[in-house]
């Protein structure tokens, strides 16, 4: 089995932009954990995170994003960081088989924000990061 980006959808609510991607990868959710809720983890596949305190309420700055907080954090499951400027950005975990992992990811931002094709190329270099 090897890892796969589905195609990802983008809807409007207003000024709201949401979009979300389905990431599968073939190895367990230990593995993926740490490379969305780490300084490190992040930064070898997004760019690098200047402060993350792992823990719901913790400080989060992100390249390109700003400074926010981390508003949702149920470790090996869940990160969820929501920053100032009205972005939240949500990595939610499931297991997917006896060794594999999905990774359900949705970007809320006013405005144009982020695109689909930056956030697929990420989650490309996501799989490469891991070896999937």
């Amino acid at each position: 089995m090897s890892g796969s980006v589905e195609q990802g959808s983008s809807r409007t609510h207003g000024s709201t932009r949401i979009l979300h991607f389905l990431v599968r990868l073939p190895v367990p959710m230990e593995t993926v954990w740490p490379a969305v809720a780490t300084v490190e983890g992040l930064g070898a596949w997004w760019a690098g995170v200047e402060v993350l305190e792992p823990r719901l309420g913790g400080a989060v700055v992100l390249p390109g994003l700003g400074e926010g907080q981390v508003t949702a954090w149920d470790v090996d499951r869940v990160a969820e960081y929501t920053l100032e400027r009205g972005d939240r950005v949500r990595f939610h975990l499931e297991r997917d088989g006896e060794a594999g992992a999905v990774l359900r990811f949705t970007h809320e931002c006013e405005g144009e924000g982020e695109t689909e094709p930056g956030w697929r190329a990420r989650f490309e270099r996501l799989l490469e990061t891991l070896d999937a």
